[in-house]
């Protein structure tokens, strides 16, 4: 677990993933037998890894990527590093024969992106990409209802995501700094367009072409150590994104908003027979028979209780923190050998999206997006 010690590797992929599939005693597969895990623990700073190791009862860590790469009692590498470091490291995992299972974007360019496709195949090696926002409770639930038939036809997805990321003087900002630097990997549009992709084309249908239009609202902000630095990366975007089947997505992603809604992320879909919201967790429907029928009259105010006119859908299972629910179906296709979606081509596509939709916003026209094939 390379990166363990970072923001999400810790918290996500370390203590909830495989330390709460450890736990547990492994999980079963869908033959009755049980897997479970073994984390070692990869990173610069080693009196970190000894503390994280010695809180949780990890036997394993090393400063040494390469010796634990040479190692064959480690199967699987993770990667969790910052976006710049990882092409490297993925590199070296595919190189020493690993299988693979990386966090977004998979590089800092579409080409590399491809290129590291191309390696992994051509070296048989099984690589996963992280698509967490589908295993959202939400995400799952919207998914039921699509899969139900309930919208219908679907005509749109309006999303928006963000909320306000303190500047950092008054206030420690509650993102790292490197966000908002575009040498150091930062920006909005390549952290987010990746996710919105795999939302889009594994619910909607794939992304045929972008229009972009992105903006570096605060132009000042203040890092770790307390020192002003220019902010060099976009930190809001507001992108127009046209589906295969006609649907017509708009999502809006800013790390300069206030919130007023009800979840940090939501998703408004409506179709011919029926519309959703949904977020992390909620999810609401109206269906076609029970859409009340507004009229627009500014001289008279409107009564009605719009909010009052959607029903909550019920959570009807429990859902697994979605990242240890990906984790272990990963794991799965591992141990049985089958084939898995979300694989370092699908990282690449998430890439393409973040490229096109730079590109939109450096050019102002909206860009097409071609099939990506390994060939």
């Amino acid at each position: 677990m390379n990166g363990a010690s970072g923001r999400m590797g810790y918290r996500q992929h370390l203590v909830r993933s495989i330390l709460a599939i450890r736990d547990a005693g492994g999980f079963e597969l869908p033959d009755g037998t049980k897997v479970t895990v073994r984390p070692l623990l990869v990173g610069r700073n080693e009196a970190k890894l000894a503390e994280i190791a010695a809180e949780h009862g990890i036997e394993d860590y090393t400063t040494d990527l390469d010796a634990a790469l040479a190692d064959p009692k480690w199967e699987i590498y993770g990667d969790f590093l910052v976006t710049k470091a990882r092409a490297s490291a993925l590199r070296k995992a595919i190189a020493a024969g690993k299988t693979i299972y990386t966090e977004k974007p998979t590089a800092e360019t579409l080409e590399e992106s491809i290129e590291l496709a191309k390696l992994a195949k051509a070296a048989g090696v099984k690589a996963g990409v992280v698509h967490d926002k589908l295993y959202l409770p939400g995400l799952q639930k919207l998914k039921r209802l699509i899969e139900s038939g309930f919208f219908g036809r679907i005509l749109s997805v309006r999303g928006e995501f963000g909320y306000w990321v303190f500047e950092g003087d008054w206030q420690p900002a509650q993102r790292p700094s490197w966000n908002y630097r575009v040498e150091d990997g930062g920006g909005i549009i390549v952290d987010m367009f990746p996710h919105w992709n795999y939302v889009l084309e594994n619910l909607f249908g794939s992304v045929k072409s972008v229009y972009a239009q992105a903006a570096t609202h605060i132009p000042e902000r203040w890092d770790e150590q307390g020192e002003k630095y220019t902010a060099t990366a976009e930190d809001a975007a507001y992108g127009v994104f046209e589906l295969e089947g006609g649907a017509i997505a708009q999502i809006n992603s800013s790390w300069t908003t206030r919130v007023n809604r009800d979840e940090l992320v939501e998703f408004h879909v409506d179709g011919t027979h029926g519309s959703a919201v949904v977020g992390l967790f909620g999810a609401k429907i109206q269906e076609r028979n029970a859409t009340p029928k507004p009229v627009w009259n500014p001289d008279l105010e409107d009564t009605l209780d719009y909010d009052a006119t959607w029903q909550n859908v019920p959570t009807n299972e429990v859902f697994l923190n979605g990242f240890r629910q990906q984790w272990q179906e990963f794991l799965t296709s591992y141990v049985t050998g089958t084939d898995y979606a979300y694989d370092l081509l699908a990282g690449a596509r998430g890439m393409q999206l973040a490229e096109a939709g730079l590109e939109s916003n450096t050019s102002g026209a909206k860009v097409a997006l071609a099939e990506l094939t390994l060939g």
